[in-house]
């Protein structure tokens, strides 16, 4: 066995672990970090494929943006793991069923490949194009696609932004706006005290009464 091959499979059964870790970890964030995983053997197979440019676009955007928005969201929401696996074996024979014929076609393609001997697959690289060509195609050809995908990335961070500022009971809110119109008056108060002390003291001057 040649030594990329040994890569290969490797990467492959590391990939495929970390996958079935995602949707049965128990914690969320422990699922979030095994996604970061798969998407690392994920990039490394795409180097096996001499395809360096989707590798490292699959690290740097993937796992180095939006896995870094999903940890902070799933960090700072208050998930109650309880409430989410109530309806789980509902939903487990039509999962079943989809990963069952997912794996079939796989087993299929893969059966195919030794049968049948073909003519070596050329490079990945080599029907993708450089990285110029590649910023070519994206801001000239196919600029409007790119807008609409950076509009969608955008207003996905602005409801995951608007998740974590919902109201609770736990935390103590105050408006901005009302905060900079206070003034001097609706803060301080000066009141008159008499002294109630045995002695004769003289009476007490005016003490400032600070309000919350």
């Amino acid at each position: 066995m040649e030594f990329k091959t040994f890569l290969f499979y490797a990467f492959s059964l590391i990939l495929i672990l970390a996958a079935l870790r995602v949707i049965t970890a128990r914690n969320p964030v422990h699922a979030a970090l095994f996604l970061v995983l798969a998407f690392f053997s994920a990039a490394g197979i795409w180097l096996l494929l001499q395809a360096e440019f989707l590798a490292i676009v699959l690290v740097l955007v993937y796992v180095g943006a939006v896995m870094v928005l999903f940890l902070f969201v799933v960090m700072m929401l208050d998930i109650n793991l309880e409430q989410m696996r109530e309806g789980f074996w509902g939903y487990f024979p039509m999962a079943a069923t989809i990963g069952v014929v997912i794996v079939l076609e796989m087993a299929a393609i893969l059966m195919r490949n030794f049968w049948i001997s073909e003519a070596q697959v050329p490079p990945a690289s080599a029907n993708i194009g450089s990285t110029k060509a590649l910023g070519m195609l994206i801001y000239t050809e196919y600029v409007y696609a790119f807008e609409i995908a950076a509009v969608i990335l955008l207003v996905a961070i602005v409801a995951a932004v608007s998740l974590t500022l919902r109201t609770r009971k736990d935390t103590k809110h105050f408006s901005p706006s009302e905060a900079v119109k206070v003034k001097r008056s609706d803060r301080v108060r000066l009141v008159n005290m008499k002294s109630e002390s045995p002695r004769n003291d003289p009476p007490a001057a005016a003490v400032t009464d600070t309000q919350a």
